[in-house]
């Protein structure tokens, strides 16, 4: 049975998509099978996935409104096993039309439970807020993934988080769990970003991730090329922190360690 994972944090500019969609090319290249759903109204996971979002017309927003059965919405990648639900431009209108909807919070879930089983792994990118699509996205995941820049309001951003989850089990999704914390944006030059870091994993324990994404200017140039960073630039700094987080997450979830 397939896991699924959000990847979320109501902060915006965490690397939330950069995660999203680098974790997603490092489990594939592993040859998990892996689905990314972009449930970002601003489609960045789509194009940062290879995709051109202007020219989709079917995406998760047909998928979950019922127009459309979800697998006539997956793409493929130039990775075999990493295959994408995109964003199209009606998903910014979802929360309006869902709104007088009473089964509103559970749509993707009951999309994604026709899919599930089909994948090792379905990644959800979530908008950078708390919204209609946000409670969806947790109502619908096993876990959460929560990126975390080394960065001065990092925890009182994770906070929201935390409360948003707890309100989350008590009223939609008992069984959600966090995945863990991944520090992002590390600049190994900079104090401020090892006092995070050390806060961080003072504060969460096992649950904070023992890989650091470090800035990186080969992975901040591949979405622009619509490329994970394994494909723009396979050594470089960014391409190789994601690569060793997929291998420390597999192994997080009990799974034997990639090759």
């Amino acid at each position: 049975m397939g896991k699924v994972i959000s990847i979320a944090n109501q902060k915006g500019g965490v690397g939330k998509t950069t995660t999203a969609v680098n974790l997603a090319a490092s489990l594939a290249v592993a040859e998990k099978k892996v689905l990314l759903i972009d449930f970002d109204p601003q489609g960045n996971a789509t194009s940062g996935s290879g995709l051109n979002k202007e020219e989709e017309k079917t995406g998760i927003y047909e998928a979950i409104i019922g127009e459309v059965d979800i697998r006539e919405a997956i793409r493929d990648t130039a990775i075999p096993s990493l295959k994408v639900v995109p964003s199209t431009v009606d998903l910014i209108g979802a929360e309006v039309e869902l709104v007088d909807d009473p089964g509103r919070d559970t749509k993707l879930k009951e999309v994604i439970s026709t899919i599930k089983d089909d994948f090792d792994y379905v990644l959800i990118d979530c908008p950078p807020s708390l919204s209609l699509l946000t409670v969806n996205a947790l109502t619908a995941s096993d876990s959460v993934l929560i990126p975390l820049q080394c960065e001065y309001y990092a925890l009182e951003g994770i906070s929201s988080m935390l409360r948003t989850i707890d309100l989350i089990r008590a009223s939609l999704n008992p069984e959600l769990e966090v995945e863990g914390v991944l520090l992002t944006m590390f600049d190994a030059r900079n104090n401020l970003s090892h006092q995070v870091a050390d806060e961080i994993r003072s504060h969460f324990g096992q649950k904070a991730f023992t890989t650091v994404i470090p800035r990186n200017v080969r992975l901040s140039e591949s979405p622009s090329f619509g490329k994970p960073v394994i494909l723009y630039d396979v050594n470089s700094k960014g391409a190789s922190s994601y690569l060793e987080f997929a291998q420390e997450f597999c192994a997080k979830g009990m799974e034997a360690p990639l090759n």
